[in-house]
Order: structure tokens, then sequence, then C-alpha cells
């Protein structure tokens, strides 16, 4: 899904939205997020996930081009882990289709 289809699916859902209120909904929601994980917090949505920033140590590389030894910087990057329902939800849609009925079910 991209951001335009998640704006569409908020359009959809909530008709009292108009397309501009649905895309700040959107921006706001995702600057939040991205205002968060910089200042290097953890968001977590029940059922859904949670996000947290790791650190990954520096550590030498190599080229592969030419084999010769690079430096790599440490860096802080984003890391998400499924919910158990998400992970539940991802599960029963990828199962065999005689198991149809717990696909449909709820999150």
């Amino acid at each position: 899904m991209t951001r335009s289809e998640l704006v569409a699916a908020l359009e959809l859902q909530f008709t009292q939205l108009s397309h501009r209120d649905a895309e700040a909904v959107v921006k706001t929601m995702l600057d939040a997020m991205g205002h968060t994980l910089g200042q290097g917090g953890r968001i977590e949505i029940r059922g859904f996930g949670s996000f947290s920033v790791h650190e990954r140590p520096p550590r030498m590389g190599r080229n592969p081009r030419t084999g010769e030894a690079v430096a790599i910087a440490a860096k802080r990057v984003p890391h998400f882990k499924a919910g158990k329902a998400l992970r539940e939800a991802v599960d029963a849609s990828t199962s065999s289709p005689s198991d149809a009925s717990i696909a449909s079910a709820p999150l």
C-alpha cells in the first residue's frame, strides 16, 4: 500500500474527511512517527507492532570491485517488530484456501 492508497482508504472509511484532510492526517502521523524515531524514541501500536531505533556499530567492509577494506561508520537505523495480531493475520491470509474464514476475521 502506498501513501496515496492509504489516503484513499481513509477517504472511503471516513466520508466526512475531504481528500485534503485525509492527506493532512497521513502526513501528520508519518511526520510525528519520523520525529519520534529521530529523537531515539519508540512507537508502539497495540496489535500492529512497534518501531524503534537500533544502533549499528562501526565496522570494516570491503569494496566488492577492488577488495579494498573500507571503514563503515556507526549509524542508527529504524527497526519494526510486528505485533502478535499482525503476525497472525498475515499468517492466516497466506494459509491454504480452506482457512479463508480465519483470514477474514477482523484485527
